[in-house]
């Protein structure tokens, strides 16, 4: 990993400016691998306080709105959104923000979709489905934003902001960035004779972990490395390679062509055959995830790929943060940066959504989205986070906080999957068999590439 003698700040700037350059690039999806969710019940309707006087008749006093935010968060960074919910309800008495966890952003999206059902939705809720909002189901924000004078959207990192558009209307507000990097033991690289920089590429990497994993007879007692469960990793290494999901014109799924089988192929020899790296699945809500963390920070693993949200669960006097891996003559990684979103669903009245954005504008002000990404990890999503003074202190003393915008700066837009996510599906079902079971990636694949070939067939 390199580090530049650079100020933070400056470093910081170099890399927003080259977001908001990516930011023109077009193409804008809103999800994060399926991106988030929401469920529970709406919040009171405003009400107005009755009284009768011989005097002239005062103002009428109004009721705080009450709105339910639902998000998929646990752990330190559920801790910390119920920390920004007790900071925004004491700013103010306008909106009283009730926030109701969920298991995990899938689980909200499920739970969002039965309380749309039951006509009885929440008013905030941190997911995006640019699908839905074509059916009508979330509200557009473009007036709401609009009756916000202090808002400035032109000051949200565009590609960021982009990523929340559908159809040309802002559907869905970014409420932090994230992009999915590396963790590594300083102590198993030093054993190993390993540097940093030995890791850049995937090739290099396999390397590594192989010189790094320990085997009692067929069983492996220490993984060089653990890629996190699930489709993203494995799609993040193929987009570094070249590789797309949909041909150019994008009417045929090409994710069974040679850049895809070669770099899912090399996934389940890792895993299987060469046993120097393992997944953890399955279980409630993000468990797998911090099993995969819990390895590397008890000293069962080397190192992990995983959210740059991670690193509030990290001690970081034992690990280090390094970007994705390349491959050898490609050049740089382009793993998927994205925003994850928050948004309105439709059928919550005026009065609430007017007060859900007045809810999202103080979590995503410089002051808060630097305080959010400070502690969690996450990428701020304003530009004038940067001038942030505790910003740029934390960011001086703590250079693992600079890797996930850097690679941000070279990442991939996330994809929007035109089947409402049935090819997103497919992929996640390829990803098991080979991550899982063991099966041949190219049978894996092919077998996706028909299911999402078919879906998107029906779309003609």
């Amino acid at each position: 990993m390199k580090n530049g003698k650079q100020t933070i700040a400056a470093t910081m700037l170099i890399a927003i400016s080259l977001l908001t350059a990516c930011g023109q690039n077009g193409g804008s999806a809103n999800t994060e691998n399926a991106n988030t969710g929401a469920a529970a019940n709406a919040g009171a309707e405003s009400a107005a306080a009755n009284g009768a006087s011989a005097e002239p008749a005062a103002a009428p006093a109004t009721e705080p709105v009450t709105i339910e935010f639902w998000y998929g968060l646990g752990g330190k960074l559920g801790d910390l959104m119920k920390t920004q919910i007790d900071k925004f309800n004491a700013s103010q008495d306008e909106v009283i923000v009730k926030g109701i966890a969920q298991a995990d952003y899938s689980e909200t999206e499920k739970k969002l979709q039965a309380a749309i059902a039951a006509k009885q939705v929440p008013a905030a809720v941190l997911t995006a489905n640019s699908a839905w909002a074509r059916k009508g189901l979330y509200a557009p924000m473009d007036e709401l934003i609009a009756a916000l004078p202090d808002f400035k959207a032109d000051d949200f990192v565009p590609t960021f902001l982009k990523q929340g558009q559908v159809d040309g209307k802002q559907y869905f507000l970014p409420m932090y960035g994230t992009t999915q990097i590396m963790y590594y033991r300083k102590d198993a690289l030093e054993k190993a004779g390993i540097k940093p920089e030995d890791m850049s590429t995937w090739e290099g990497l396999a390397a590594a972990a192989a010189k790094m994993a320990v085997k009692d007879g067929d069983k492996t007692t220490f993984y060089g490395w653990e890629p996190m469960w699930g489709s993203a990793n494995m799609i993040d290494a193929v987009l570094s390679k070249g590789g797309r999901i949909l041909s150019e014109d994008g009417k045929t799924v090409t994710i069974d062509a040679k850049e895809w089988v070669d770099t899912w192929e090399l996934f389940r020899t890792w895993i299987h055959e060469d046993k120097i790296m393992r997944v953890h699945s399955g279980g409630q809500g993000w468990e797998y995830w911090y099993k995969t963390i819990d390895d590397v920070m008890k000293g069962q693993a080397a190192g992990y790929t995983g959210s740059s949200g991670d690193q509030g669960d990290l001690d970081f006097s034992i690990v280090a943060a390094m970007e994705q891996p390349g491959w050898e003559g490609v050049g740089a990684g382009r793993p998927v940066a994205q925003a994850i979103s928050a948004g309105i669903p439709a059928a919550a009245s005026p009065e609430q959504q007017a007060a859900a954005m007045k809810w999202y504008a103080f979590f995503t002000s410089a002051e808060n989205t630097a305080f959010w990404s400070m502690n969690t990890g996450y990428i701020a999503v304003r530009q004038s986070a940067l001038e942030d003074p505790a910003f740029k202190a934390f960011g001086e003393q703590n250079p693992q906080s600079q890797v996930p915008l850097k690679q941000a700066t070279h990442g991939s837009e996330p994809f929007e999957d035109p089947t409402g996510g049935k090819i997103n599906d497919a992929l996640t079902i390829a990803a098991d068999k080979v991550q899982i079971e063991n099966v041949p990636a190219a049978q894996a694949l092919k077998e996706a590439q028909e299911t999402a070939q078919s879906e998107l067939d029906r779309l003609k």
